[in-house]
C-alpha cells in the first residue's frame, strides 16, 4: 500500500540554513531517505519552497480565482513529503518517524486512496 508522509513545521522551529545544527539536521534527512532507498519504500520525495511562494487555486461559478500565498491560516506549514510503500500503517509509521522535522513539526501519513 502506498503511504504519503506530510511533513510540517512552524517557521523557525527548526535549525536555520548556515547554522551550525543545520548541517546535522539535513544529515538526518540524507540517512533517513538511505535507509527508505536502501528498504526499497521510497516512491517520491521532496521538499517544498517557503509558502510565501504558493498560489492558492478556486474555481467559484466557473471562474478561476488566485490568490498569493497558502489558502490555510496555520502555525505549521507544509514543508515537503514521502511517498512510501509499505505493507502497513505500522511500516509507514517507522519510517515517518526517522524523518527529522518529526521532532519539532509533526509528519501527517496517509494512506493514498487507489482508484480504478
Amino acid at each position: 500500500m502506498k503511504y504519503l508522509a506530510l511533513i510540517y513545521a512552524a517557521p523557525g522551529a527548526g535549525p536555520d540554513y548556515g547554522t551550525p545544527e543545520f548541517g546535522p539536521y539535513m544529515d538526518g534527512y540524507r540517512k533517513a531517505t538511505e535507509t527508505y532507498q536502501r528498504d526499497g519504500v521510497m516512491l517520491a520525495g521532496e521538499a517544498l519552497q517557503d509558502t510565501s511562494t504558493a498560489t492558492t487555486v478556486r474555481v467559484r461559478n466557473g471562474k478561476t480565482e488566485t490568490m498569493d500565498g497558502p489558502f490555510a491560516e496555520t502555525k505549521e506549514q507544509l514543508g515537503g513529503f514521502y511517498m512510501f510503500e509499505c505493507a502497513n500503517l505500522d511500516e509507514a509509521i517507522k519510517y515517518a518517524a526517522m524523518i527529522p522535522s518529526a521532532e519539532h513539526g509533526s509528519v501527517e501519513v496517509r494512506p493514498i486512496m487507489e482508484i480504478e
